[in-house]
């Protein structure tokens, strides 16, 4: 099939001016970075994180370039005191959180028969137990800001805040090799949905995207040319979706245009099976 071509980038329309937001797993070209680079576009103040400290500073300094309000601080998911020690960070610098964003996820393919114990939990660690961490912190952020700040900014202080996870399409449709992931981003659509309900409580939106192929080098890396080709196939535009496309998604459930949506999961697909 002969893919239909991506469409033009959408320029910012000042979505999110005033906001600080935080984006996990944000070092470079795939969703987290594209996220962070559109926040910025739509007027944000982002802190970007990620677990590779070098790359992770290459990509501040690019938006650095272009973008002011931009700052970055490595942090792995997997250890509780480098996640509350980056939601300190944000809110020290501005006084504020109004926007997380929990990309941080880790794939791999393997089939259940094979797979060891520490490919599965290293992946669940990655990409379940990672979202969890950074949801608790940013949950406490904005209750204790919505607390000790209510009324204090005016109409920008009452948002509340609001929480974006990455999830996928896996986590609804199987997918051989992909257990221990599918199993962990359909736990994050699980995590969405309750943490959503509790959060409601002090103001603060919990949604999911749940991406099926958006094309990035790391996955070029851990993926076959023939997989790849047969994922792209499945897709009714004959093409993989561009970072930025899920990252516009994102945008949208982060600004006040999806002010009435909670615990939801938004397919970003267009997968005919």
């Amino acid at each position: 099939m002969t893919g239909v071509e991506s469409p033009a980038y959408v320029p910012g329309h000042g979505l999110l001016k005033g906001r600080t937001a935080v984006v996990t797993a944000a070092a470079g070209a795939g969703i987290g970075g594209a996220t962070a680079r559109r926040f910025l576009e739509e007027g944000a103040r982002v802190l970007i994180s990620d677990a590779h400290a070098r790359r992770l500073k290459e990509y501040e300094a690019e938006l650095a370039a272009e973008f002011e309000g931009v700052s970055a601080l490595a942090c792995d998911v997997t250890d509780e005191v480098q996640v509350q020690a980056l939601f300190d960070a944000a809110v020290r610098q501005h006084g504020r959180l109004d926007i997380v964003v929990n990309n941080a996820g880790l794939g791999g393919t393997s089939d259940l028969v094979d797979m060891s114990d520490e490919q599965w939990s290293r992946v669940l660690d990655v990409t379940l137990n990672g979202t969890f961490r950074c949801t608790r912190a940013a949950l406490r952020a904005f209750r204790e800001g919505r607390q000790g700040d209510e009324g204090r900014h005016g109409d920008e202080g009452g948002r509340g805040g609001v929480i974006v996870n990455n999830a996928s399409v896996v986590g609804w449709r199987a997918q051989a090799g992909q257990a221990h992931y599918a199993a962990a981003k359909a736990g994050v659509m699980a995590l969405t949905r309750c943490a959503a309900l509790e959060a409601a409580a002090f103001g603060v939106r919990v949604n999911a995207v749940s991406p099926s192929l958006a094309m990035h080098p790391h996955l070029v890396k851990v993926t076959t040319p023939e997989l790849l080709e047969e994922l792209t196939a499945r897709e009714a535009f004959g093409r993989y979706a561009e970072p930025w496309e899920v990252a516009n998604v994102i945008v949208f459930l982060a600004s006040d245009y999806s002010s009435y949506m909670t615990g939801e999961a938004v397919s970003v697909s267009s997968q005919r099976a």
